[in-house]
């Protein structure tokens, strides 16, 4: 069973001391949260080897999405201070007994370890070369700043004596750089470890995206690890953060602790309590204080906010869709078999994804399985050998038939045609019905319509919080196209923040939305006249 290094967090806190305020200078002791993502970012897996580096490791990656002022700049610093001259590379599994003891590596601090049977022990690195690293120097100085009198207040300033103003050097030729993406001639280089600070900033345009691919190129290659901390992030500007989070690598140590939904980030009393959950792990923070920076935000930023102090991703100007808006409408039900349901298909060949979600005719919407491995219906090119598994989406279709009582389907025809036909013709060409959503004059009023059902509070749409489809109406973007004649309202299309993000689901959410609303128009919760019975 995976183990953490239980020595990293106590040399921790027996070696860095707090950096500022009125407890400068004493033991820098981690809170609960603060141990934990310590603790899960050097669990040991229980096929470790001596002489393994990252690859011992449970987690090669590890990120931290916490509020603003909540303490990661320090935090980071004690990982530097560790990473830099403590025990953080897997060196065996102790019998019980075993000591690390600082006086062999150097210090003379007099401070010592006994390990636990079966507990993993701990060792230095031999030469590190650590890179503090961010998108502008400002940010670098947040941690760089902390790091400083954390060394030099406390035992540490006996093993690193010298904290320059650009780079600390460390026993054995090791050190601490700060790093940039204008540092060009350092990236690639064979680092040790890099904390990469705010990385829900890092995009494409500042080089942020380019500067984490080359960096992680160097740690692969001296078998290092990289932290990413951050605040909540903007989901249309695909940042490095949103990358790290959506990955769905199995080594990747995610820490974001997200505050209750329901609670209305605008509300005072319900804001206060917001904090209350995000702060909890970090007792030094005055909620007074953080409650006046965020009321003065509100008034000109209040996605900045909800971000930086709510630490809930938040869209900014241009979103479609309002996720906290639509996170309230999520419930889980069992939609049983032989309900009658709408059906809704977007579907690619090759780039974009393919997915059907299904409404009941009380307007709950969900993605069903099919298949003896029950997979959701969603397909990814990039699952398929980068093209959409046509046999696949014809035998759910035919499986969610079969249980469902399906009475009517609205799919895009786009590169689907000839299924759409085959469909119609074991199904019935009145129940699936092409809907070409690149048709402005009929896509925009149900979008309008699905948009309104999730916002109305009184309205009975429910869905049940598929985490790719939460995704999906996060990256959608309004593309305006015009006015309408004969309402005068503003038109549009949805489209993508980057390429990289995805919104196929949400077409395919519209889709069952609208047949299911056309479908009830129509007659199909009403019961017929003939409906009855002699006795």
């Amino acid at each position: 069973m995976p183990r953490p290094m239980m020595v990293v967090p106590e040399w921790i806190e027996a070696h860095c001391v707090i950096p500022d305020q009125e407890s400068r200078g004493e033991p820098f002791i981690l809170g609960s949260e603060q141990l934990q993502f310590v603790a899960n970012h050097y669990t040991v897996s229980d096929a470790a080897k001596v002489g393994q580096k990252s690859t011992a490791f449970v987690y090669r990656r590890s990120l931290l999405v916490r509020s603003q002022k909540w303490g990661k700049s320090p935090l980071i610093g004690a990982f530097v201070c560790v990473e830099g001259v403590g025990p953080v590379l897997f060196d065996g599994w102790a019998l019980g007994g075993e000591i690390y003891d600082c006086r062999d590596f150097g210090c003379g601090c007099g401070w010592f370890y006994e390990y636990e049977p079966g507990e993993p022990m701990g060792r230095p690195w031999a030469t590190p070369l650590i890179q503090i690293t961010a998108t502008s120097e400002d940010q670098t100085d947040n941690t760089y700043d902390a790091l400083r009198p954390m060394i030099e207040l406390g035992p540490l300033a006996e093993v690193i004596p010298k904290t320059g103003e650009e780079f600390i050097r460390l026993p054995n030729d090791g050190r601490i750089d700060v790093v940039t993406s204008k540092a060009t001639s350092r990236l690639g280089q064979r680092v040790t470890f890099v904390p990469q600070d705010e990385t829900g900033l890092w995009v494409a345009s500042n080089g942020g995206h380019n500067l984490a691919k080359k960096q992680r190129q160097g740690l692969a290659g001296m078998g290092g690890r990289a932290i990413e901390t951050t605040n909540a992030w903007d989901p249309a500007e695909d940042s490095v953060a949103q990358r790290t989070f959506a990955s769905t690598a199995k080594d990747l140590n995610r820490d974001f602790r997200q505050p209750p939904a329901h609670l209305n980030f605008n509300v005072k009393r319900e804001r206060r309590k917001i904090f209350q959950f995000n702060y909890a792990g970090a007792p030094w923070v005055d909620i007074d204080a953080i409650e006046g920076q965020a009321f003065e935000m509100l008034e000109k930023d209040p996605a900045d906010a909800e971000r930086f102090f709510g630490n809930r991703i938040v869209p900014g100007q241009g979103r479609w869709l309002d996720s906290a808006k639509w996170d309230k409408k999520s419930e889980q039900r069992d939609v049983p078999a032989g309900t009658r349901v709408c059906l809704g298909f977007d579907g690619s060949d090759n780039d974009d994804y393919t997915g059907i979600r299904l409404e009941t005719l009380d307007y709950y919407q969900f993605t069903p399985t099919y298949g003896d491995a029950e997979r959701p219906t969603q397909w990814r090119p990039q699952d398929w050998g980068g093209r959409i598994p046509r046999a696949e989406v014809r035998s759910a279709v035919e499986e969610l038939c079969k249980r469902y009582d399906v009475v009517r389907a609205y799919l895009d025809p786009k590169m689907w045609e000839t299924e759409i036909d085959e469909w119609g013709s074991l199904f019935g060409e009145k129940t699936f019905i092409k809907w070409p959503t690149n048709q402005i004059g009929r896509m925009w009023p149900s979008l309008e319509r699905f948009r309104t059902d999730v916002y109305n509070p009184d309205s009975a749409f429910r869905h049940d919080g598929d985490p790719e489809l939460d995704d999906h109406t996060r990256n959608a973007v309004v593309r305006s196209r015009g006015l309408d004649a004969a309402t005068g309202e503003r038109r549009y299309i949805l489209g993508k923040a980057s390429e990289h993000q995805k919104f196929d689901y949400l077409m395919s959410a519209t889709l069952a939305h609208e047949a299911t609303c056309d479908a009830i128009a129509a007659g199909a919760n009403t019961t017929p006249d003939d409906d009855y019975v002699y006795l």
